[in-house]
């Protein structure tokens, strides 16, 4: 089945519309994965499982960025599934590869979902969101019962105000790992944002406020980590931390539209219906 993505479309520079693009998929899914071999192949298994009983047409972007435990030869038990798109690749970071799976993504879908594979946050919630769909161009999945560690809970709260001075509000979990948006609306985006970028979801969360796009969030339990261990600690979080706030500070240089026939109202529909605006 072929799909024509001819749904509200973010316009860029010179307020020129993208052609009316045809969509092999119903959606393309996004998955960035590094050192997960003790649960990545029930993680992959429970989003095809959710996926399969909403009868959606998708394709499942993997990408293995460098693993070196093992999690390689743990996917290769889905090798014969046409669904999945496996790419084993150097380690390059979860930013750039984000970006990478995204890019490839917005070429594959009409709508395109991003996931960690850590199993912190479940498939089974995503019903909540491509429910909505329709109404929307992106819709957010904002950590629930989130329990962070000092450091980054105030690395967190830097990222929402930094986000809300320099782009304006309208996201309250600006690099929530768990993220619903239209290919054409996010196509415009990942097109200009560096190949470098360590936090390109904190971008793509500003240029959804800035441009005014309709935004749906939805409160997702967060689940601590069982299994293997995060990669940012103590000093390198912080230097992590400093470059994604040079990075948003930087590409907000960037000129990004919504045609307003297209985007609607300017605001912010959450869970309990409030709406908020910029």
């Amino acid at each position: 089945m072929r799909r024509v993505n001819s749904t509200p479309t973010a316009v860029l520079g010179f307020l020129e519309k993208p052609s009316v693009q045809i969509m092999p998929h119903e959606l393309a899914l996004v998955m960035p994965v590094c050192n997960e071999q003790a649960c990545i192949v029930a993680v992959v298994q429970s989003w095809l499982d959710v996926l399969s009983r909403l009868n959606i047409d998708f394709r499942f972007i993997i990408l293995n960025d460098g693993s070196t435990d093992g999690t390689e030869e743990a996917l290769a038990v889905f090798e014969h599934d046409r669904r999945l798109h496996v790419i084993n690749k150097q380690n390059t970071g979860h930013g750039p590869t984000i970006l990478l799976g995204y890019r490839q993504a917005v070429e594959l879908g009409e709508w395109v979902f991003q996931c960690d594979s850590d199993d912190e946050m479940k498939a089974d919630y995503f019903p909540c969101l491509w429910e909505k769909r329709k109404e929307y161009h992106a819709l957010l999945g904002k950590r629930a019962e989130y329990k962070q560690t000092r450091s980054r809970k105030f690395v967190s709260i830097c990222s929402r105000i930094a986000i809300r001075l320099l782009y304006g509000s309208g996201v309250a979990d600006v690099n929530t790992p768990f993220r619903l948006i239209r290919s054409n609306v996010l196509k415009q985006f990942v097109n200009q944002i560096p190949d470098d970028t360590f936090a390109p979801n904190i971008l793509i969360s500003g240029m959804l406020a800035r441009t005014g796009a309709r935004i749906y969030e939805h409160p997702v339990p967060h689940e601590g980590r069982r299994t293997g261990k995060t990669s940012l600690v103590r000093l390198k979080l912080w230097r992590c931390a400093l470059k994604a706030f040079w990075q948003t500070l930087t590409w907000r240089r960037v000129v990004v539209f919504i045609d307003d026939k297209a985007a609607g109202t300017p605001e912010t529909v959450r869970e309990n219906g409030s709406r908020g605006g910029r």
